[in-house]
């Protein structure tokens, strides 16, 4: 498939010439710069950034030792004179214990933060993407709203010249004009009214709908050309075989969402030797100093030193670090399941999105090539027969309400196959790197 769609190339071109060109580009909304503003205005991207800060500097603090914790003690003072001079087992201590975790609790810890912050590149990107999917689906939306009110006001002057047409041939009793004529073109004329005023009514629901993403900026005219959307890498419905599931995948295996889902798993699994190293002692050590003071003699009395390890003991390990584990490995299994889900579900929105493609396509060169140029060509000669008191009035409203209502589904198409490749666009995006490029189908 060419990288500019004929039939949307040319719709673009007929839709153009419908479009008030007299706007200036800085007072229109285009889409790049709604899909630029959206990506900048978004919060939550600033808020991961600040998460995966967070992370890293956690995974620092988490790899150093416990402080040391210092006693300061008083021991063994007689309590009828308190008198530290009167008993020889009063003494003043002063010690320090230092902890020592489980196993390798520290580097796990850190490779586990480590690991949850590496995330967050992807899940911007992910969310970059998002986003601009987001405000292009709710342009598009508002576009359409916007180029049909264009076409029906545009149309409407003929509607209106119809309406005198009849209007004048049944006063002048000249023609064959009647009054269900007349009649027939003011209630046409009303119907567009009533159809136009749906129509601002969901233009202007997609443009609070985009405020929510640009703000102030969803105000603004949009511009008036049908952007054309291209396919991510150059990929096409054509060349993917529908049967190949395989070949499927390749293009999905590598997207930013899977890729985080992918870290997260390697953080549980991280995890799942967090809880085993509870099967192994936590170490103390402790040093203390302890004065005495001369006895009631005047004799010099030793000083004391102690020093002690202790740990714990596990060894009742069925209700505690056995149930930890098996919980660790349960949350494992659990996000690679998640894992398949959302590759299962990306799957299937990338095949439902190359079959609307392809129908999208074929509908839009029917339009364009065939149905478009058939109707304009019926509209005229049905208005000329009339004219020429050799047709029927109420056929020659219809042929023009079939012409309008066939630009308008041509424009509906355009503007469906722009929504459809940019959702394509968002399930082919991929993270960024040198080694995981796919294996392209033939």
């Amino acid at each position: 498939m060419s990288n500019v769609n004929t039939p949307v190339f040319i719709l673009s071109l007929i839709l153009g010439c419908f479009g008030l060109m007299t706007q200036a580009k800085s007072e229109t909304l285009t889409l790049e710069r709604t899909q630029a503003l959206a990506v900048n205005k978004d919060p939550w991207l600033t808020a991961s950034e600040y998460t995966q800060n967070a992370l890293r500097d956690e995974a620092i603090a988490a790899a150093t030792l416990p402080d040391p914790r210092m006693t300061l003690m008083a021991g063994n003072f007689p309590v009828d004179s308190f008198n530290i001079n009167q008993e020889p087992m009063t003494q003043s201590t002063v010690g320090i214990t230092q902890m020592f975790p489980r196993g390798d609790n520290l580097a796990l810890t850190k490779r586990q933060k480590q690991q949850l912050a590496q995330q967050h590149p992807l899940l911007r990107l992910d969310r970059t993407a998002k986003v601009t999917t987001t405000v292009t689906l709710l342009w598009l939306e508002a576009y359409k709203a916007q180029e049909s009110i264009r076409l029906i006001e545009q149309d409407r002057a003929l509607f209106e010249q119809l309406v005198d047409i009849a209007q004048a041939g049944y006063s002048s009793a000249l023609g064959n004009a009647r009054q269900q004529d007349v009649i027939r073109a003011q209630l046409e004329l009303t119907r567009l009214s009533d159809r136009l005023t749906m129509l601002w009514q969901q233009q202007e629901a997609a443009q609070n709908r985009l405020s929510e993403w640009v703000g102030a900026a969803a105000e603004a005219p949009l511009a008036p050309d049908l952007p054309t959307l291209i396919p991510a890498r150059a990929w096409s419905p054509q060349a993917v075989e529908y049967d190949n599931e395989l070949a499927h995948y390749e293009w999905i295996r590598y997207h930013p969402a899977i890729q985080a889902l992918d870290m997260y798993v390697d953080a549980t699994q991280t995890g799942v030797d967090l809880a085993k190293q509870k099967y192994k002692p936590e170490w103390s050590v402790t040093a203390q100093y302890g004065y005495r003071a001369n006895d009631p003699m005047g004799r010099s009395r030793a000083d004391l030193f102690s020093v002690g390890v202790s740990f714990d003991l596990p060894i009742f390990t069925e209700n505690r670090q056995d149930k930890e584990v098996s919980a660790a490995i349960n949350r494992t299994e659990a996000v690679k399941t998640e894992k398949q889900l959302l590759a299962r579900r990306l799957l299937a929105e990338l095949k439902t999105a190359r079959m609307q493609l392809l129908r999208a396509d074929e509908r839009l060169n029917l339009h364009t090539m065939q149905l478009l140029p058939q109707i304009a060509e019926q509209a005229k000669a049905s208005l000329a027969a009339y004219n020429n008191n050799d047709g029927d009035f109420a056929e020659a409203v219809r042929a023009r309400i079939a012409e309008l209502n066939a630009k308008i589904d041509a424009l509906a198409i355009a503007v469906e196959r722009q929504k459809v490749v940019a959702q394509i666009n968002y399930l082919l995006v991929q993270a960024p790197s040198t080694d995981n490029q796919p294996v392209k189908p033939h």
